[in-house]
């Protein structure tokens, strides 16, 4: 189920189907493929990297992001939670993200987090969050969630949103970088709890 899908390391991933989606591109390799569409969840810099949206960029290239980050671009579709959004012909949901107790994203700040539909699969990027109530109402296939702590939910914390979303895949993200939080151990602590079927994808150029 997560043939489409590529890990390129803490939470950036490339999604292929009918388009070449991005999600928070950073530290991409030289000659990445090129993009149709780039959802940016938020303004921190291992989320929203102008340098490596100019990389995959083309012309036709259709960038979505928060108004944190849209104030930064020239050409952006705006996203707020709650937004339904068709970017170069893929049917993006904004949804909200953000920490309830902790200082970094808090809800004022709009962050989000993108449901997109390729292949017939809705694929859930929780951008950096902790579990929410607005989860609850969230339905997708795939979800890709955060499990490092410190930021965003730990691995228990993401383990339990899994079995409220109840994907048929759950991913880890949010781990495997030496500049920010977040071990293996974390992707693997998530598998060992959550109660439906999880990938720990290895990372891809």
């Amino acid at each position: 189920m997560a043939d489409n899908i590529f890990w390129l390391g803490h939470d950036s991933f490339r999604l292929k189907g009918e388009r070449v989606v991005y999600v928070d591109p950073w530290k991409l390799v030289a000659g990445a493929e090129k993009a149709d569409v780039i959802l940016v969840t938020h303004e921190h810099r291992d989320h929203f990297s102008q340098d490596d949206i100019a990389k995959i960029s083309k012309a036709d290239t259709v960038v979505v992001a928060p108004p944190s980050v849209a104030q930064k671009l020239e050409r952006v579709v705006v996203a707020k939670p709650g937004d339904q959004l068709s970017a170069n012909g893929v049917s993006v949901q904004v949804v909200p993200a953000y920490n309830p107790n902790k200082k970094f994203h808090p809800k004022r700040a709009g962050h989000v987090g993108y449901i997109i539909t390729l292949n017939g699969k809705r694929i859930y990027h929780a951008g950096d969050t902790d579990l929410i109530p607005e989860m609850a109402q969230i339905k997708c296939d795939i979800a890709l969630l955060p499990v490092s702590g410190t930021y965003v939910m730990t691995a228990v914390e993401a383990a339990e949103a899994a079995n409220t979303l109840k994907p048929a895949l759950a991913i880890p993200m949010h781990y495997g970088d030496p500049d920010v939080v977040g071990t293996r151990s974390d992707a693997e602590e998530f598998k060992r709890l959550a109660k439906v079927p999880v990938e720990i994808l290895e990372k891809t150029k």
